[in-house]
């Protein structure tokens, strides 16, 4: 595949590539300036995570993921909600690492390996198919012993394969075990032969020295383009947005925050994101990094003007008082309850209740199964 443009179709997106790499730059600007900058990156991990979600046709709800997130889960997580606390914790993972790293070797192995959480005890495959020992410590013998042996060397041989997938396998053991892959599994149950995430991912990496040499934005839009092409991880698809604002920050376009780019790309209409032809989804992803970005600076508005309402709350308060960190933690969530405040400032939930009817912040019904506050 070819990813380069010609100057026809740059000719075409020139109007979109200004205004997105404006919008882009404006919200910089204003993050990097703001006294609510850090609570605004904070707060982007959790709409970006559960917008990652909404473009891929699931529904995720930001009050689910921030409870979900804080280990304060009104009900059962589901398997949505899963993946997308995964979204933010890699977001979380690429904000605090280099800039660039993400998009090194190293970044794109720690990224992939984020996909299985949980590991199972297997017996060991190198052991030996011997009797059965029961609870009371006696051997048995019985006509089941070699089935159940076989049973336990395919679980051991079937986990070995998963940690290969994971990234938890070393380098060294992968390349002996890799090529019996299709012995052990005729089938093809554990994984598609034919769907090498290792070539596909060397494939898009060999389009970063094109997205590098183009503007900022544009060889953004030019690596998620390819990213949704070559479809190099099927269980992380997701992956590829954060890839995006990573690339934004490697290049210094963005340098406060990691950039929304899934906040963005839900305001574009489904048909613009998958039309066939190039330059209608150029234009469309485009479309999205401005629409984050303009979207970014109507919320650094909200928060600034909710920070300045609860500062006239605790103006002329005491020094030791608990309410500036109170405004901080509110600012950093897209809502917050009052196990989570009495939890982040080590106070007592009946404190917490006081502090939030003091500082006077808007109450989030939860369908009766929580009780929050927070900026709407």
């Amino acid at each position: 595949m070819r990813y380069d443009i010609d100057g026809a179709m740059l000719q075409t997106l020139l109007p979109a590539i200004a205004a997105a790499e404006d919008a882009v730059a404006r919200l910089d600007e204003r993050v990097l300036r703001s006294p609510v900058g850090e609570g605004f990156a904070e707060r982007s991990h959790f709409f970006d995570a559960a917008g990652a979600l909404w473009v891929a046709g699931e529904l995720v709800h930001v009050e689910d993921l921030v409870l979900h997130d804080a280990h304060m889960d009104s009900r059962a997580p589901t398997h949505e909600l899963t993946i997308a606390h995964s979204v933010l914790r890699a977001r979380r993972r690429i904000w605090t690492g280099e800039p660039s790293w993400a998009l090194g070797v190293a970044g794109l192995a720690t990224l992939t390996a984020t996909g299985g959480e949980g590991e199972g005890k297997v017996p060991d495959a190198k052991s030996p198919a011997g009797p059965v020992e029961t609870d009371e410590g006696e051997h048995e013998d019985g006509p089941l012993v070699a089935e159940m042996a076989e049973i336990d060397a395919l679980l051991a041989r079937s986990q070995k394969l998963l940690d290969i997938h994971t990234g938890k396998t070393p380098a060294s053991e992968t390349a002996a075990i890799v090529p019996a892959r299709r012995n052990e599994d005729p089938l093809g149950l554990l994984g598609d032969d034919e769907w090498d995430e290792e070539q596909r991912l060397a494939e898009w990496r060999s389009v970063q020295p094109l997205a590098d040499s183009l503007p900022p934005v544009l060889g953004a839009v030019i690596l998620f383009e390819a990213w949704e092409r070559i479809e190099p991880l099927r269980r992380q698809h997701w992956l590829g947005g954060l890839l995006v604002a990573s690339h934004l920050r490697a290049r210094g376009k963005v340098a406060s925050h990691l950039f929304s780019f899934y906040g963005g790309l839900k305001l574009v209409r489904h048909e613009r994101r998958r039309a066939r032809d190039r330059a209608t989804r150029l234009q469309a992803f485009l479309e999205a990094v401005h629409l984050g970005a303009v979207a970014g600076l109507k919320e650094i508005d909200r928060l600034s003007l909710a920070r300045t309402q609860m500062e006239l709350r605790f103006r002329g308060r005491r020094s030791n008082s608990s309410l500036p960190e109170l405004a901080d933690f509110i600012l950093s969530r897209p809502m917050v309850s009052a196990a989570m405040i009495a939890r982040h400032l080590r106070i007592t939930p009946r404190g917490a209740l006081n502090l939030v009817n003091e500082i006077g912040i808007r109450e989030i019904t939860g369908r009766g199964r929580y009780r929050a506050w927070g900026i709407i």
